[in-house]
């Protein structure tokens, strides 16, 4: 099960993965593959969703 802070990095990650700093939280979604590193363009590396988190997320909207 998911911390709150991390289900809402998870949330973050979906809706502005540009704007996410360092955080602890990504440690426990990457390990759970529920985020993967993508590198950009020019070097830079971001967090993205993966299909797994992406299903979770959409499982919880569908339950609220």
């Amino acid at each position: 099960m998911l911390s709150a802070h991390e289900f809402a990095t998870l949330m973050l990650v979906r809706d502005s993965a540009d704007h996410i700093a360092e955080r602890q939280e990504l440690d426990t979604l990457l390990e759970r593959q529920l985020v993967a590193m993508e590198q950009l363009a020019g070097g830079t590396v971001r967090p993205r969703i993966t299909q797994d988190g992406d299903s979770l997320l959409r499982a919880f909207a569908r339950r609220h």
